[in-house]
């Protein structure tokens, strides 16, 4: 099988990728080369997607866009690879699904709405777009749609992704925010458990037309998992409860990723890609997942990037609302 990975050396992408040479498959990764990542097997073609119309004269059997964000992204790749592709794949977000969430387990039929996070809404549109050239053109689209996903980021709100400064802190015994009263339910997936069941989809003549989220069926609170990220740096965690809204009105960045994702509980039912693919199932629990994780930071120190703006916004958060907290209590 012959596939083409628009990126591919990303947080999600680079495990999905090694899965592939692994499994046997013709990968081929267009990649600006910003990730100095190493997949043997793989074939590179360096160069963005906007400059790379010979792409579109070969046959793939299949494409994956792990970068596409806007419709122009949709519209582009459409005209690129129509009547070329045995199937296109576009990674959309578990984000687009209706928030608030009026009911918590999530399925693939979950009305898609979000009122909090442009980003979601632009990856709605993208979906959008992608079903009418499906229905009206015959493009044959599959739409994956990731949740909370890590491998070489820390999946914490504030203080973590691509910074190091959530673990400085805890290291330091400084305190840390924990959205909401830490109870919220939540689904954080290895990126390696991603791929077993992605990987299951490339060239799945049954999954045209079809939309996936692929989670980890573990569940856990945000207290319980601030708690595996605190073991993991070997220290207790000093935590601060403080409400979603109240934090976001000192960073709005964070209104989205919050009040537009992670600020109520939700349940992903994971039943129709281990219809698709069989034998899916994640198998790395957060608590050990996150310990890899950190060892991937603290094997080269310039993967340990704190920011003093973001220790002065945790700080400046936490002060403001103990001090409203103390004068309510007065």
């Amino acid at each position: 099988m012959k596939v083409l990975f628009i990126g591919g050396t990303g947080n999600i992408s680079t495990s999905v990728s090694r899965l592939c040479i692994e499994r046997g498959i013709d990968l081929h990764l267009l990649t600006r080369g910003k990730r100095k990542v190493d997949i043997p097997g793989a074939k590179m073609i360096p160069g963005d997607i906007t400059n790379h119309p010979v792409l579109g004269s070969q046959h793939w059997d299949t494409v994956v866009n792990w970068i596409a964000f806007k419709e122009d992204d949709i519209d582009r790749d459409y005209e690129l690879f129509k009547g070329k592709i045995g199937q296109y794949i576009f990674i959309s977000s578990a984000s687009v699904y209706q928030r608030p969430s009026l009911f918590p387990v999530v399925t693939e039929s979950t009305p898609l709405k979000n009122p909090f996070w442009q980003y979601s809404r632009d990856k709605i549109a993208c979906e959008d777009k992608l079903m009418k050239y499906y229905r009206e053109k015959d493009f044959p689209i599959t739409i994956v749609r990731p949740s909370l996903t890590y491998d070489t980021v820390i999946p914490v709100p504030i203080g973590g992704w691509t910074e190091f400064t959530i673990i400085d802190r805890i290291r330091n015994g400084k305190k840390i925010i924990v959205h909401g009263d830490g109870s919220s339910l939540w689904t954080i997936t290895h990126a390696e458990d991603f791929a077993k069941g992605f990987v299951g989809l490339l060239g799945h003549q049954q999954a045209e037309g079809h939309a996936f989220h692929i989670t980890s069926d573990e569940i856990l609170t945000w207290n319980q998992i601030y708690d595996a990220v605190a073991d993991a740096a070997g220290a207790e965690p000093k935590m601060v409860h403080i409400p979603s809204d109240f934090i976001s009105t000192f960073n709005p960045d964070l209104l989205g990723s919050l009040l537009g994702d992670k600020a109520t509980s939700v349940i992903f039912d994971n039943s129709k890609i281990k219809r698709f693919v069989p034998g899916f199932n994640a198998t790395i629990p957060f608590c050990q997942g996150i310990k890899k994780t950190l060892k991937w930071f603290e094997a080269d120190p310039s993967r340990q990037i704190i920011k003093p703006e973001t220790d002065e916004l945790i700080d400046r958060i936490i002060n403001h609302y103990e001090k409203a907290f103390e004068k309510m209590k007065k």
